[in-house]
C-alpha cells in the first residue's frame, strides 16, 4: 500500500513550466483527482496535503528545498509518520524516456537525478517506488542542466500532460499497492487512432 504521494521539483515562478517539474505537475493533478489541497508546511519544508482514505491517511508532497535537498522533506515526513520506505511513490522527470511516455519501477540507483540521490541519502534506502514521466534528452550530456530547466515547447508538454492524465488511471491501484496491475495499466501504450472506414469517407464528386 502506497501512504505518501511524492513529486519533485524546484518552487518558485521560474521554474513551475519547467521539465524538472514534471513531478510536481503529476502530484497536483493526482491532488486534483482526490480532492486534496496542498498547502505549506514549514515543519516538513514542503507542500503537503492529507487525504483521509479507509485504509488510513495518504500524504502529498511537494518537497519546496529544491531538487538537490528533496530528501530533506521526504524523510521528514516519512519519519513522523512512520511510513517505510515501500509505501513512498515519488514521481519526477525521466531523462530515459520521451515525452508521453512513463516506467514504474521500484528502488535501483539514482542516475544521476539528484533529487533521487538525496532521498536515497535522507532515507538511507533506495527501496521507494518511482514513477519516471519521460521529458526526453537533449542528446549531450553537458546539455543536461540547461535542458531540465527550460520549459518543453506546447507539444512535448501536451505528450507529457496526457500522460500524466492517463496514469491517474492506475491511481487506485498505485494506493492499493497492486503494483502488477498497476504496472500493466501504466505500460500500455495509448490506442493509435483507427484509419476512417471506407464507408464514412465522403463521397466522391460526381460528373
Amino acid at each position: 500500500m502506497i501512504r505518501l504521494l511524492v513529486g519533485l521539483g524546484n518552487p518558485g515562478p521560474e521554474y513551475e513550466q519547467t521539465r524538472h517539474n514534471a513531478g510536481f505537475w503529476w502530484v497536483d493533478a493526482a491532488a486534483r483527482k482526490l480532492g486534496a489541497t496542498l498547502q505549506p508546511d514549514r515543519g516538513h519544508h514542503a507542500l503537503v496535503a492529507r487525504v483521509n482514505r479507509r485504509e488510513g491517511p495518504l500524504w502529498l508532497l511537494e518537497p519546496q528545498t529544491y531538487m538537490n535537498l528533496s530528501g530533506k522533506a521526504v524523510a521528514s515526513l516519512a519519519r513522523f509518520y512512520k511510513i517505510a520506505p515501500a509505501e513512498i511513490l515519488v514521481a519526477h522527470d525521466e531523462l530515459d524516456l520521451p515525452p508521453g511516455q512513463l516506467k514504474l519501477k521500484l528502488g535501483g540507483g539514482h542516475a544521476g537525478h539528484n533529487g533521487l540521490k538525496d532521498i536515497v541519502a535522507a532515507l538511507g534506502s533506495a527501496d521507494f517506488w518511482r514513477l519516471r514521466l519521460g521529458i526526453g534528452h537533449p542528446g549531450a550530456r553537458a546539455e543536461v542542466v540547461h535542458y531540465v530547466l527550460r520549459k518543453p515547447p506546447p507539444e512535448q508538454r501536451e505528450a507529457i500532460e496526457a500522460c500524466i492524465a492517463r496514469s491517474l488511471d492506475a491511481l487506485e491501484l498505485l494506493l492499493a499497492g497492486e503494483m502488477d496491475r498497476a504496472t500493466m495499466r501504466l505500460h500500455a501504450k495509448p490506442p493509435k487512432p483507427r484509419p476512417p472506414r471506407a464507408e464514412d469517407a465522403a463521397p466522391a464528386d460526381r460528373p
